[in-house]
């Protein structure tokens, strides 16, 4: 699942893939996988996208605001976000990003999350 996804993330920046072709990919489930707890293993490439089901949840560490340490729990950083509600199934877009020098933590949508100092990776989660 995870060079479909690359794959598909690749075309996705070319430009070579129109939101309607992802839809109809996502839909027919060949491109989103059950999402993981974290992306600690999935951080390696600044700007690799992943694409995964997940369930909104409120418990669970997470690091940051808008921009996650790679190793903060994905279902809670999800509902931080906003792009999913707590108990809610919904597919997610994972981008990994280049890591801020500090992680700025706030409660928001009933997740709080906590600041934190450099770390090696970082995302950002959107709802699809």
């Amino acid at each position: 699942m995870k060079v479909i996804q690359e794959l598909v993330g690749y075309f996705e920046r070319k430009g070579k893939l129109s939101p309607r072709q992802l839809r109809k990919l996502l839909d027919q489930g060949f491109v989103a996988a059950d999402a993981p707890a974290n992306m600690v293993d999935l951080c390696d490439a600044v700007g690799a996208a992943y694409y995964f089901r997940v369930e909104g949840a409120v418990e669970g560490p997470v690091w940051g605001t808008d921009v996650y340490t790679g190793d903060s729990m994905l279902a809670p950083a999800a509902v931080h976000a906003g792009v999913v509600k707590a108990g809610e199934s919904a597919i997610i877009k994972v981008r990994v990003v280049r890591p801020p020098t500090k992680f700025q933590g706030m409660a928001r949508n009933g997740v709080t999350s906590n600041d934190f100092g450099r770390y090696g990776t970082a995302y950002r989660v959107q709802r699809v």
